[in-house]
């Protein structure tokens, strides 16, 4: 139990950290902020599952820098295109592409963002992990769990709003349907700037994003 705990807290901060890192990136990109991520509060998932998969598999490899930058690599790679994969299947739109970059696989990943994942994956592994399970085993545990239950249950009532603003917004995809790709992606974020401010925050946080035609020719 107490090791669950300390995974929660873990995913958590490293969510956080993944949410700063986007959001930063996108200020300095589009000079305004913007909540970046599918989930209302101040994380990115995709981080805090990546982290964890690095703590947990590559434990072994920590005295071989080499090996580890690889296989870090290797494991944000696969993370990346199958969420992306995952999340095209179940709401029909592709949401975020690398098609213009180099060395990219199906625009789902390219080696221009799998590089600093590896690097900053070591950073995990050399510096942060180290510094934050040291200032976590300094709580007791009841603290431990008190703790991650309430950010556990803080993430789940997340997902569950985000999961019903996402299935509508599916819903608006499918109701805008035509036959260019453009017009739907550019019709379904103009129809979600008008609606309440959740609908906004998924716009605003992938402005790339693309209606998959193929997909919902497959649903009609």
């Amino acid at each position: 139990m107490i090791v669950v705990a300390k995974y929660i807290i873990l995913f958590m901060i490293y969510s956080f950290i993944g949410w700063s890192m986007e959001v930063v990136v996108t200020f300095f990109q589009k000079k305004k902020f913007v909540n970046r991520g599918f989930l209302i509060g101040p994380y990115c998932p995709i981080y805090g599952y990546g982290c964890l998969l690095i703590i947990i598999l590559l434990e072994n490899s920590i005295d071989d820098p080499v090996a580890l930058l690889l296989k870090a690599i290797l494991i944000c790679a696969l993370l990346e295109y199958f969420t992306s994969l995952v999340m095209e299947k179940l709401f029909h739109a592709r949401w975020w592409d690398y098609s213009n970059k180099k060395f990219n696989i199906n625009g789902r990943i390219c080696l221009e963002t799998m590089l600093p994942f590896g690097i900053l994956a070591c950073l995990v592994m050399y510096v942060l992990n180290p510094f934050f399970v040291s200032k976590i085993n300094l709580l007791s545990n009841i603290t431990l769990i008190i703790l991650a239950n309430i950010l556990l249950i803080i993430y789940l009532v997340d997902n569950i709003i985000s999961f019903k603003i996402i299935a509508g917004f599916s819903k608006t995809v499918k109701k805008v349907a035509k036959d260019s790709t453009e017009e739907i992606t550019n019709k379904v974020h103009e129809i979600l700037k008008h609606k309440n401010i959740l609908n906004r925050h998924l716009s605003n946080a992938f402005p790339k994003f693309q209606v998959k035609i193929k997909e919902l020719k497959k649903i009609k």
